[in-house]
């Protein structure tokens, strides 16, 4: 039965599942997903940080009128406190050091011009000064004890600054699934071989596995030949797996035998065809305490479209990834599409003023033509309820390119 898109998608997210924790040292956590809230040990900065290299002094001084300050000490990034001896002087002070005592604001270097008497070092400020100028105050950026990354937060270089910040140097992160991804089909062949006129080699494969490695997933790639009895075997030494993704053979064709095998097997089918195009043919189902099944079809870019489109989403929500908003962007041309199909269909992006992002096709001959991608950034999605797309149109976009 044909079901269409939001059907199809909330079938497939009536199967998340979660694959557990695992702990890891924060320096190898890049690309995963945070499973806990991190706190901050302590106040952020944890003191009053001067901002810029130059002098400390007391704003009460300058405000009373004086403009030339002796010189007393230096504070430097590292060095303990120090305190201001005669608040008619200043301290020099490096960028990262903690503000002196009795001093409340800092002058740059820039604005200060440096004399000498009598061996004595003095700065004479020759710009406006406002109090409190140029110090990061202590816990402006988090109080101790505040949440500064959520769980579900994709880690990113940025996350792991913070996470030496608070010293936080074991994290639970989404433990990785396990996928099989199955090419079937007799007409492929190693991606090292030389293919005879009638064959072509395996690149579904290995396209789907570089999209899973956007999560950080490393799947493994299968071939099994258009045979009953040999995708069966295939099938049965996967069982641990916690999905499988498997491209072709999904279609009405005499040897499209794996809608017959996984039935047979005792796969729960959630639904065969989709209202879409590319990817018609998409089967889904699960087994019991076993697999989640995505049976792409063997069409390059409906298998590529189904993966961003169902597959990623899905493991994003397995592995607790508090996803951003759906991006969307503006058709930058008409298009007609008149089946009553969801039309995913390739764009490449291009960001205007304002930060909205227009869509123009590529030349594009079908769900065959795996090479129209490389000209492309996403897909947009237009809905079945309309054959007409007036420029100017928005509508969700796919990305598989940033």
């Amino acid at each position: 039965m044909l079901i269409d898109v939001t059907a199809a998608c909330a079938a497939v997210m009536s199967t998340v599942r979660d694959f557990g924790m695992e702990q890891l040292p924060f320096t190898a956590v890049t690309g995963r997903i945070l499973r806990e809230p991190v706190l901050s040990d302590r106040d952020f900065p944890p003191y009053d940080r001067v901002m810029m290299d130059g002098i400390a002094i007391d704003f009460e001084s300058y405000e009373k009128g004086q403009t030339v300050f002796g010189v007393e000490d230096m504070q430097a990034a590292g060095m303990p406190r120090k305190q201001l001896g005669n608040v008619a002087n200043c301290m020099e002070v490096m960028t990262g050091a903690i503000m002196p005592e009795l001093t409340d604001t800092v002058i740059q270097y820039e604005h200060l011009t440096a004399t000498e008497h009598e061996g004595f070092k003095r700065f004479t400020i020759n710009a406006a000064v406002e109090k409190g100028q140029h110090i990061h105050r202590q816990g402006s950026d988090a109080a101790a004890g505040q949440l500064v990354i959520p769980a579900g937060t994709l880690l990113t270089a940025a996350e792991v600054g913070v996470l030496a910040s608070v010293g936080k140097t074991l994290v639970n992160v989404s433990r990785l699934p396990k996928i099989a991804i199955i090419a079937t089909g007799d007409e492929l062949v190693p991606v090292a071989d030389t293919p005879d006129i009638h064959q072509v080699r395996i690149s579904n494969s290995y396209s789907l596995a570089a999209a899973l490695q956007e999560l950080g997933i490393e799947a493994t790639c299968y071939h099994v030949a258009d045979n009953e009895a040999a995708i069966q075997e295939l099938f049965q030494s996967l069982k641990q797996m916690d999905a499988w993704i498997c491209t072709g053979a999904v279609s009405a064709g005499k040897y499209d035998y794996l809608p017959h095998v996984l039935e047979q097997m005792g796969m729960q089918q959630l639904f065969h065809k989709v209202q879409q195009r590319p990817g018609k043919p998409f089967l889904f189902g699960q087994f019991e305490n076993g697999p989640v099944v995505f049976a792409l079809p063997g069409n390059p870019v409906s298998g590529f479209m189904c993966c961003y489109r169902y597959v990623l989403p899905w493991l994003r929500a397995c592995l607790q990834y508090t996803a951003p908003p759906m991006p969307h962007a503006v058709l930058g041309i008409d298009v007609n599409f008149a089946p009553p199909l969801t039309y995913f269909m390739p764009v490449k992006l291009h960001p205007v003023a304002g930060g909205q992002l227009i869509a123009l096709p590529p030349p594009y001959h079908g769900s065959g033509d795996l090479a129209a991608l490389l000209q492309a950034d996403a897909f947009i999605e237009l809905p079945a309820e309309q054959s007409a797309f007036a420029k100017g149109s928005s509508y969700p976009v796919w990305r598989f390119r940033q």
